[in-house]
């Protein structure tokens, strides 16, 4: 999908933002093309990449995640559990800074506010910088791309802007797949957390989504695109009219990918909005939106409820951050949070 009429008028505006609404209800994945970022942004963060996944592991660990009480920095392969099954892969993963919180008797996810970890300049020059950079250029192509999302749900187009307060939590992962070794996966079947999903998928293949029938499609790899998914926030408030759409990597061969996801302030409910009639009865009438689930906590996976087979969500995008790191990293959350 091009998005080249973010640039015209007001009319190929909304033509885009229908376009781009009715295909998030009934498939919910896209390959973007026509983005706009500048010239050579991807190509400096997989050379980025390429240099800090060469780097033997003991300088890999000047930023390791494990000693973060805010899960920011490096993990190695098999660290991070989707699902109750490790994923098979290594990653840097860099959060929005924020200095850590002061309020003591605030929600508990108010703790996952902290600074990152950044590698030296000696040892990968630039990082920090360029992570910045990418940060802040991806967080505008998502503000675009919710700007659209309102349009198209008869919203005015800043309707989510005020979402994004102090406390906005957004996160860009680095990521390094081995091949998939068989029976695994390189990320299990998941849904994602927040607002939006934007995935530079790098040259090589992997990503997998679940189509409306079931059926796990292969992602085709497109030149200087990103994949767009939507998180469960978007679905829980439109009441399941945007759909998230499950997805997975299985790389027969290594694979790099950057990740990036639009968070709002911790503190943003989840409770719907009043949308028009016509959406409402949409999703009254497929039975697929209508039983459409949520990712499941750790506890309810334990239960023996499927994998993203929660008929509940929590109350705000902070408490699901919260069961998100509670069930992705159970040994971390203990270390650092008694939980």
């Amino acid at each position: 999908m091009s998005l080249e009429r973010l640039r015209g008028s007001d009319g190929d505006r909304r033509s885009l933002a229908d376009e781009l609404t009715a295909v998030y209800h009934d498939i919910g994945f896209a390959v973007l093309v026509d983005h706009g970022l500048p010239e050579g942004l991807l190509d400096a963060v997989f050379d980025m990449m390429g240099s800090f996944f060469t780097l033997p592991d003991e300088q890999k660990r000047l930023i390791d995640k494990s000693t973060s009480p805010y899960f920011r920095g490096w993990e190695s392969v098999g660290t991070e559990f989707t699902n109750n099954r490790p994923d098979i892969r290594e990653q840097i993963d860099v959060w929005s800074e924020h200095p850590p919180s002061d309020q003591a008797d605030g929600p508990d996810y108010l703790k996952l506010l902290g600074p990152n970890q950044w590698m030296p300049d000696d040892i990968l020059p630039g990082q920090q910088k360029l992570a910045l950079d990418w940060f802040e250029q991806l967080g505008m192509l998502a503000d675009e791309v919710l700007s659209l999302f309102a349009v198209g749900l008869g919203l005015a187009p800043d309707h989510f802007a005020p979402a994004f307060g102090d406390d906005a939590m957004s996160l860009t992962k680095f990521i390094n797949y081995p091949a998939t070794p068989d029976g695994a996966a390189g990320v299990n079947a998941h849904n994602d957390t927040g607002f939006v999903t934007l995935l530079a998928t790098g040259e090589t293949p992997g990503l997998q989504v679940l189509d409306p029938t079931g059926a796990w499609i292969d992602v085709p790899v497109v030149p200087n695109s990103f994949v767009l998914n939507i998180g469960e926030m978007l679905q829980a408030m439109t009441g399941n009219y945007l759909m998230a759409t499950a997805h997975r990597v299985i790389a027969s061969e290594p694979r790099m990918s950057a990740a990036y996801f639009h968070g709002p302030s911790l503190g943003t409910p989840l409770d719907p909005i009043g949308l028009d009639q016509r959406f409402v009865d949409a999703v009254a009438a497929s039975e697929r939106h209508r039983s459409a689930g949520f990712m499941a906590t750790k506890e309810q996976t334990d239960a023996g409820i499927g994998d993203i087979g929660s008929p509940t969500h929590t109350d705000t995008y902070g408490d699901q951050l919260w069961n998100y790191f509670s069930r992705s990293y159970p040994a971390m959350m203990k270390r650092h949070h008694g939980r």
